[in-house]
């Protein structure tokens, strides 16, 4: 008879790994943020991607070396807590959390603004009711997101992207006169660059990357993750990195920034309109439309299961958030919850704000596993060589310069959560004295 634990079959190569990053990203990521950058950095939107790509790449190399050490975690509460301890740990994860509350907002958002461009005539506050209803009915009913409509949607998307930079190319084969530094003006442009303006789109811009860090939880279903880990964790960032600053280079190419948006929330799909006509507005707006439910859904329940792992921890009163109903098998009070708080949000903040503020608890929770991976391979390494201190290091570094360069708006914002999170973590445990609170997510059983 045979004991032995079952374990998980390790099948995933670095390229399916690098796939998946890609997948979950989605390659239409910089187009819904798109005008919003346009307006934050003068224009600049290649730049920023390009410079956000620098700065999470090297976050990338941390978060590769701490899947060595934790192969089973991939969380930056995990890593900051066993690496310094629980208080700095807690705070992490509340950083964290505000991600995953957030991602359903700001879907919300931009799915009505999307939605509005088919029915004008509906009101905003109506389609932010119904993707809503759309987002926790989904969610409550326990429909589960397959592999093969993950893959059917990445090439849909894939598909409308292609065909957007082909049209895009005629437009500008048409229309270029040959004027002094046209193709160069996306990167740089002597009128509108200004450093403040374009480390602030930057801050935005990160928005396109998040998700890379969700490679580090599949350790256990990976060939050699020591090295596959790393490599298709900087792999995503570069891939989705260029493939991003292409999408957005053929659009500022074709969208000069002297032109103002009619809706700088959805500003790609007008991009798309002056490169091809009505049709390719429908077919881009719709594309990102469905991308963009698919995002909500996936982010609403990705917030509602963190709030559960909390629950069942003590971290969050477990009566409550602990609570699965009993036919569906999922955490129904934080899926309507989240719901609630993403309905409410979409009538508060903006896509831009929203964005920012996400950033906020990401960029934050991103310095920490830089400095966990600091700690870890050169502080506390007596073998510590100059490669494990300057990529963690310059991770730190960037990260937190684009965390201070983030609007006044979304550091009182950010800034109110953590205080937030203090209280609540100093409730919970009696002043930090007892008691870890966990930020992890939990199952359905």
């Amino acid at each position: 008879m045979n004991d032995k634990p079952t374990r998980l079959k390790r099948a995933l190569n670095r390229w399916d790994l690098i796939l998946y990053g890609v997948i979950v990203i989605q390659l239409t990521a910089p187009m819904p943020v798109f005008g919003v950058l346009s307006a934050r950095a003068g224009g600049h939107v290649v730049t920023t991607i390009l410079l956000a790509m620098v700065a999470m790449a090297f976050t990338a190399i941390s978060y590769g070396r701490m899947a060595q050490v934790y192969p089973s975690a991939g969380s930056a509460f995990t890593y900051v807590t066993r690496e310094f301890n629980p208080l700095m740990g807690y705070v992490t994860g509340w950083a964290m959390l505000m991600d995953y509350v957030l991602n359903p907002l700001i879907s919300i958002v931009w799915c009505s603004r999307a939605a509005m461009n088919f029915a004008p005539h509906v009101p905003y506050a109506v389609w932010a009711v119904a993707f809503f209803a759309l987002f926790t009915t989904v969610n409550l009913v326990g429909i589960k997101n397959s592999a093969r409509i993950s893959g059917a949607l990445a090439a849909t998307t894939g598909a409308v992207v292609l065909v957007f930079l082909v049209c895009a190319g005629g437009y500008v084969w048409h229309h270029y006169h040959g004027s002094p530094g046209f193709f160069i003006r996306p990167f740089y442009d002597p009128q509108t660059f200004h450093v403040s303006a374009v480390l602030g789109g930057t801050s935005i811009a990160v928005l396109t990357y998040i998700g890379f860090d969700g490679i580090s939880t599949l350790s256990e279903e990976v060939e050699d993750p020591r090295r596959n880990i790393l490599f298709a964790t900087v792999g995503t960032c570069l891939v989705v990195g260029i493939l991003s600053a292409i999408e957005v280079y053929a659009a500022q190419l074709v969208w000069p920034t002297a032109l103002p948006f009619k809706d700088i929330d959805t500003a790609f799909v007008e991009v798309a309109a002056r490169a091809a006509g009505p049709w390719l507005f429908v077919v881009m707006n719709l594309a990102l439309l469905i991308a963009g439910i698919g995002s909500g859904v996936g982010s609403h329940l990705g917030a509602a299961r963190l709030l559960y792992g909390m629950g069942r921890s003590n971290a969050l009163p477990p009566r409550f958030f602990a609570a699965v109903d009993p036919k569906h098998r999922i955490p129904r009070n934080n899926v309507i919850l989240v719901g609630l708080i993403a309905l409410c949000g979409a009538f508060l903040i903006s896509y831009g704000l929203g964005a920012e503020i996400l950033n906020f608890g990401a960029l934050f929770a991103y310095m920490g596993v830089n400095a966990a991976a600091l700690a870890r391979h050169y502080v506390r390494n007596p073998e510590g060589r100059l490669r494990d201190l300057w990529p963690p290091a310059a991770g730190f570094v960037t990260c937190l310069l684009l965390w201070l360069n983030l609007s006044h708006a979304a550091k009182i914002v950010g800034a109110s959560w953590m205080i937030v999170g203090v209280i609540v973590g100093a409730l919970r445990t009696r002043g930090f004295r007892q008691g870890v609170l966990r930020f992890e997510a939990g199952t359905e059983d």
